[in-house]
């Protein structure tokens, strides 16, 4: 074999080389598809605000022809501000024989709002517990507790 020979299959041979390794390394440095894209993302809101626990405080030794001042509280353990409307009332008692209608308080406007993790707030609006001295005997309610059950819109 000449040299011109050999020199032209060397050639060939590296050039072929370095082709097929530009294309193999150069393809997959550059290989790539184009596309467009969209989309959305979505989760639903709580399904409640949450809920407060309401309290009331008030005096004990009640007796009858008298009333008593009402305070309360509010805690709220959500997370985010719920307001007071107004406060109603239930009277419940210890002893069956004391007559919860024996006992009268109104309903109470507030109209505060209590922020997110407060605990034991004092809110607007006060009440008023009375005992109704009736033409019967009330003893059944001596030492009887008297509860109020609470509720707010």
């Amino acid at each position: 074999m000449s040299a011109t020979k050999i020199s032209r299959k060397l050639s060939r041979k590296t050039v072929a080389g370095l082709t097929a390794a530009f294309l193999i390394i150069g393809s997959g440095a550059y290989a790539y598809w184009t596309t467009t894209s969209a989309g959305t993302g979505s989760a639903p809101n709580a399904a409640s605000n949450g809920t407060l626990t309401l309290t009331a405080t008030f005096a004990s030794g009640l007796t009858p022809g008298a009333s008593v001042p009402v305070t309360y509280t509010a805690s709220n353990p959500g997370t985010s501000s719920l307001q007071v409307g107004t406060i109603s009332h239930v009277v419940s008692t210890s002893n069956a024989l004391c007559l919860p209608a024996d006992f009268t308080i109104s309903n109470v406007v507030s109209n505060t709002t209590v922020p997110a993790g407060a605990v034991n707030v004092a809110i607007a609006g006060s009440g008023t517990l009375g005992f109704t001295d009736t033409a019967v005997n009330q003893d059944a309610c001596k030492s009887a507790t008297v509860t109020l059950t609470l509720s707010a819109n």
